[in-house]
């Protein structure tokens, strides 16, 4: 397979799931508000900037906006054409990706992509959002969701399928780690919370929502929510299929298909920084975890992941690109990461 190819079969992937987890998150957001009491300009502010910081978008939406509440988070995370993580850039770079390898896509992806970008770029978008939000995050979701299947349905157990798999797995895998990090400033620096309090509860339930683990967590624990027990779930379950170990244990089967690896060995650094990370994942306890803080823990786990796909690239598709890639599309290709810390994904 021309590296070209696994380059845009992975991306289409990975923007695809970055849709779907961006709309989640902010249908989520907007339905908990009204459970909230208080509405006030400070508590509107506390809920609205945790999801610009975890995208590590922070400094670019206040250059754009003086203050995060409803209306600026979703226009930038939803319209805003120029933020590389809003809805409609994501499926605009998904189509794009799926454009250069027509002839390795099925045509009902090929057509299933092209409805739902012509769609987020209509005026009737624009008229359900204003009407519905819920109307038009239900939309995105459930295009996700068909694109899903159809990839499963449809693509030949392959190379191609293997890296759209990667794709899809590296995304969301981060994108749960981010969700989850959402209320890391309602928990102590170290330790698990002994009490949890009524709006703790909703905001932790609405953690569980985003990532479509409510009646998961339901059938294990009932209707009592906290921070504890939903970390637990959306970090080490090894049978839930958005928490970050089952995506890593699914990129390290990935990874191993391609190089055709067995498990306890390795063949590349990315096969290396997996299986290195899925066994810390499935030898690792939650109370562990929040001893050593929670908000540092998804920090190194973001970092892990973008270290395997940082890898992956440099084996598979580290190649000069023809001219016509152009710097924009470059820069749109790489990993939102939190400014602080965090590198960007060399993508040439």
């Amino acid at each position: 397979m021309l590296s070209r190819v696994a380059n845009s079969l992975y991306w289409m992937s990975r923007y695809i799931e970055r849709a779907d987890n961006v709309a989640r998150i902010l249908d989520v957001n907007l339905q908990l508000l009204l459970d909230f009491r208080r509405l006030d300009d400070e508590h509107l502010a506390r809920h609205w900037t945790p999801i610009v910081q975890s995208t590590g978008d922070e400094e670019d939406f206040f250059e754009r906006y003086d203050e995060a509440n409803g209306r600026t988070v979703t226009e930038y995370f939803v319209f805003n054409r120029e933020n590389a993580n809003s809805i409609v850039s994501s499926i605009a770079q998904a189509r794009e990706n799926a454009r250069m390898v027509r002839d390795q896509i099925t045509i009902e992806m090929w057509e299933e992509i092209n409805r739902i970008h012509l769609l987020v770029r209509s005026e009737r978008a624009v008229e359900m959002w204003q009407s519905s939000p819920a109307d038009f995050f239900h939309e995105i979701r459930a295009s996700s969701c068909d694109l899903q299947g159809l990839i499963d349905s449809t693509i030949p157990r392959n190379e191609g399928w293997y890296f759209l798999q990667a794709g899809k797995y590296i995304e969301r895998g981060d994108k749960t780690t981010r969700i989850l990090d959402l209320r890391h400033e309602t928990l102590p620096a170290r330790g698990v919370p002994v009490l949890v309090n009524q709006t703790d509860a909703l905001e932790w339930s609405a953690v569980l929502r985003s990532c479509s683990a409510w009646d998961a967590y339901r059938h294990l624990h009932g209707v009592d929510v906290g921070p504890r027990r939903v970390s637990e779930l959306l970090l080490l379950s090894p049978e839930f299929p958005r928490s970050v170990r089952f995506c890593v244990g699914e990129l390290d089967s990935v990874l191993r298909a391609l190089s055709g690896v067995p498990q306890g060995r390795f063949w590349s650094d990315a096969e290396k920084r997996s299986g290195r990370l899925l066994s810390e994942l499935q030898f690792s306890v939650i109370e562990d975890i929040f001893a050593a803080g929670l908000h540092e823990y998804l920090d190194d786990l973001q970092l892990q992941l973008n270290n395997i796909g940082e890898s992956l690239f440099n084996i598979y598709i580290y190649h000069p690109f023809h001219e016509g890639f152009s710097d924009q599309q470059q820069q749109q290709q790489q990993q939102p990461r939190r400014q602080k810390q965090q590198q960007q994904l060399p993508l040439e």
